[in-house]
């Protein structure tokens, strides 16, 4: 039996949660999602607690069985508290501001880098060198999040570059002058 699969979820009384044709809606104070189920995962919705079963046995059941239970949860969770990932610049000169809703970085180059956020997406710069990005659908948050991180990654030998809170970065020792 999987683990995460086999887990209530819990939906909280501010959300309103709907089953139907195989897509599981949750709709809250944040906004709305949508999560497929499968039809070879069974599903109980009762006293405000869902929880999920399998059909059979297969391996593909199976690993479908702790995805659908996580992606539902995901939007549950998604609709009341939301999702936020949290970026640090580190460098000379690296900063970052909000132009309107876009984000503009400077990072470096000769020219500063604007990015536009997608539907639900909302970025907060708290001071120059931190961005914090939030939304209601986890994966897209995430995906926002590699992509910013992407215009310049951090560096072994400094560690200058765009990068997670609390993320470590293994330093390298550069090369040594030799007489």
């Amino acid at each position: 039996m999987s683990r995460i699969g086999k887990m209530p979820i819990v939906v909280p009384e501010k959300v309103k949660v709907t089953i139907e044709n195989g897509i599981l809606s949750a709709k809250g104070p944040l906004g709305e999602m949508h999560a497929p189920i499968p039809d070879s995962i069974k599903y109980t919705y009762d006293n405000n607690t869902i929880t999920f079963s399998r059909e059979s046995e297969y391996k593909k059941v199976r690993a479908l069985h702790g995805l659908t239970r996580a992606l539902c949860f995901n939007a549950v969770i998604g609709v009341t508290t939301g999702f936020t990932k949290t970026l640090q610049l580190e460098g000379v000169g690296f900063k970052t501001e909000l132009k309107g809703q876009n984000l503009q970085i400077n990072v470096g180059f000769s020219h500063p880098v604007l990015f536009i956020p997608p539907n639900g997406i909302k970025f907060e710069t708290p001071n120059a060198n931190t961005i914090k990005i939030s939304g209601v659908d986890k994966q897209v948050v995430g995906q926002i999040s590699a992509k910013i991180r992407q215009i310049r990654p951090p560096e072994p030998y400094k560690g200058k570059g765009i990068r997670y809170e609390g993320e470590y970065i293994r330093r390298k020792a550069g090369k040594t002058a030799s007489k």
